[in-house]
């Protein structure tokens, strides 16, 4: 068992979405079931995140789209973009992972490592909601840490098959924030952002391939940005089984991209918070499993 481990988690993140929506929700609260029925963690490992403050919120999100989500006003074609109808349940929901992210990197900050259960909504942009992310956590978090200097050079590793394209958008002109994101050259958002490094990767990517690509660059980054603190986005979207990732991960491949990730970070001592973000294989199992082996990769680096 790790006793080093911090883990956000709520069950408000188990909330039920809008009939039809693709996200299972049920994993997130098997992921920390599985962790303890392995031993990996205990109930002592986990803690529940408070909402974040709206002051907080706005060092990133506009005035005006806050205002909306919190007055249940966003209009018909907002909420279309979003990809659900707005309700107080959700956006209290997104609330309060992003208060698990900050918490995750403040932890983090003292202790190398936090993971937040949810999180990972990098299709917020600052004035508005797309691809089922109300607020983004990761630039909130980065602000938050840039705001309170807590943090001076931060390194977002994004290796969602999805391009992080709202954090690109928000962090375009400012020089303290580096994007890094590997994603699907022909998946969604299907008009990209410019991160500052895409790696757009063709359908049917392999291990091999991926796993290269992402060794090199990450290094490269890492001694030309020279962060000290990180955030890591682990979408598990990228196996091969995932109904909607192109992509020809194995999960022994996904479990190998984690442990490059924490091993290089942990190797140059750099503190790093890490949100789940997508996973859509038709088992649930996979999905739970793909995530728990991030736990289990971080735990053997941290």
């Amino acid at each position: 068992m790790s006793n080093s481990l911090y883990i956000a988690y709520d069950p408000i993140y188990c909330h039920p979405l809008p009939e039809g929506h693709r996200f299972p929700m049920q994993k997130y609260a098997l992921i920390p079931e599985q962790l303890i029925l392995e031993g990996l963690i205990t109930t002592e490992n986990l803690f529940q995140p408070a909402a974040c403050a709206d002051d907080v919120v706005l060092y990133t999100h506009t005035a005006e789209y806050i205002a909306k989500l919190k007055d249940q006003t966003l209009s018909a074609k907002e909420q279309r973009q979003l990809g659900f109808p707005q309700s107080p349940a959700l956006t209290k929901r997104e609330w309060v992972i992003v208060q698990g992210t900050i918490n995750c990197a403040l932890h983090a900050r003292k202790q190398g490592l936090g993971l937040n259960v949810a999180g990972g909504t990098h299709h917020a942009f600052a004035d508005r909601g797309e691809g089922f992310c109300l607020l983004n956590d990761f630039a909130i978090a980065a602000n938050y840490l840039l705001h309170q200097g807590l943090a001076k050079k931060i390194l977002i590793i994004d290796l969602d098959v999805h391009q992080g394209n709202g954090t690109a958008a928000i962090f375009r002109h400012q020089s303290a924030v580096f994007t890094f994101s590997m994603h699907g050259r022909h998946n969604y958002p299907f008009q990209k952002e410019v991160s500052s490094c895409d790696l757009p990767l063709e359908d049917g990517c392999d291990d091999h391939t991926y796993l290269r690509l992402l060794h090199d660059n990450l290094l490269r980054i890492l001694d030309d940005f020279m962060p000290d603190f990180c955030f890591y986005l682990s979408g598990v979207d990228i196996l091969s089984t995932d109904k909607f990732g192109k992509l020809n991960i194995s999960a022994a491949g996904c479990a190998e991209r984690d442990r490059l990730v924490f091993s290089e970070l942990s190797k140059r001592r750099l503190p790093v918070a890490v949100a789940m973000g997508g996973g859509y294989s038709p088992q649930l199992r996979d999905i739970v499993n793909a995530h728990c082996q991030t736990f289990r990769e971080a735990a053997r680096c941290y």
